[in-house]
């Protein structure tokens, strides 16, 4: 397909990756328009609205703004408060991507006139060859990972579809973070070396941990080792994440203790001794709420159940419900499963197939 005259809107956020995509869409000849996402209070005068306005003068491109602030709260801040609320651990950056930039961005940018939209995310796209000139197969569509393995996105981008994808461009995900970098450089943008922004645009400059503690009520509840000891308390099971490093002693010893076990219904935690300690470790779980890409061909997988955690191959089971939920077992045992969280498949290749969020 032509790039000449296909109008693009590209999701500028303020930083050096989406700053690039802009460039690098201009420079193959679309047409394009940056857009920049209100998402909170507090964001309309802020540092990254005015680098992307400025990159997209640099640029010589339109350059609009978006007011998502009702969308973001509803759809991304509540869920979190009510994942956490419910004793799992959330992900707000793949319910920000779902329902936010491939949610009411794109639709809102299609109603523009957009034939495109396109984001900084580290991914790669390709379109395999229908059997036809004329028609356009199902799940013709692949997502996989970006060459850059340490910046790769793609686990947070596991809920997309074949009808977001066909409208979607990923620019960057054949470079690495230096070679961005390095062209944002070249070409004098003002985000070339601006550093990456970390945490929830709602959150801002406050310990998250502190924050959910304004949100959510104290609960006091019991703490027990691995054998059953009761060794303290704990101001609410909802503030605690499975695998997260705790202050709690076990028996006088030096060795950090890590929760590995939370119950949401009777509030109690229960605490593992020592890194090693295989009350920290599982096998087996089950995802729900599963979005495959292009239809799920094998039931023999690689995958991981954090970012950045390196692939493990495992085993999907009862493959008649995949459509509802799918139980999972891994060749080894996999340190700190944790309810809430996304499981993201892949095949040896690097496709990207779906995910789900473990239960």
């Amino acid at each position: 397909m032509s790039s000449l005259k296909k109008k693009v809107f590209v999701a500028m956020s303020g930083g050096v990756d989406s700053s690039v995509a802009a460039l690098l869409l201009k420079n193959q000849g679309y047409d394009v328009t940056g857009a920049h996402m209100l998402c909170w209070e507090g964001c309309e005068n802020n540092e990254d609205r005015r680098d992307a306005m400025t990159v997209a003068a640099k640029l010589g491109i339109p350059f609009l703004v978006w007011n998502f602030k009702k969308e973001y709260r509803e759809a991304v801040f509540n869920y979190m408060v009510r994942e956490y609320a419910a004793g799992r651990t959330p992900n707000p950056d793949v319910m920000c991507n779902k329902e936010i930039k491939f949610g009411v961005f794109l639709k809102k940018a299609l109603e523009a006139g957009a034939d495109f939209i396109a984001t900084g995310h580290y991914a790669r796209l390709r379109r395999e060859q229908p059997a036809t000139s004329n028609q356009l197969l199902a799940g013709s569509w692949k997502l996989g990972a970006a060459r850059d393995s340490a910046k790769d996105q793609s686990y947070f981008l596991w809920t997309l579809t074949q009808a977001q994808l066909k409208h979607c461009l990923f620019p960057i995900g054949d470079y690495l973070k230096s070679e961005v970098r390095k062209i944002a450089l070249e070409a004098g943008l003002p985000t070339a070396e601006k550093k990456e922004s970390q945490g929830l645009c709602f959150v801002g400059k406050v310990d998250f941990q502190d924050f959910l503690r304004g949100i959510l009520p104290l609960v006091p509840g019991e703490v027990f080792s691995s054998d059953g000891r009761a060794i303290g308390t704990h101001d609410g099971a909802h503030f605690y994440t499975i695998g997260q490093r705790h202050g709690f002693a076990l028996g006088g010893q030096p060795e950090p203790v890590y929760i590995a076990e939370k119950n949401a219904a009777t509030n109690t935690l229960v605490m593992a001794q020592g890194q090693d300690d295989p009350i920290l470790y599982r096998k087996e779980l089950v995802a729900e709420n599963l979005n495959w890409i292009g239809g799920i061909t094998q039931i023999f997988l690689l995958a991981r159940i954090r970012y950045r955690q390196p692939l493990q191959r495992c085993v999907a089971e009862n493959n008649s419900s995949l459509g509802v939920e799918l139980k999972v077992i891994f060749d080894a045992p996999q340190r700190a499963i944790t309810p809430g969280q996304s499981i993201v498949f892949y095949s040896d290749s690097g496709e990207m197939l779906g995910g789900g969020i473990i239960r």
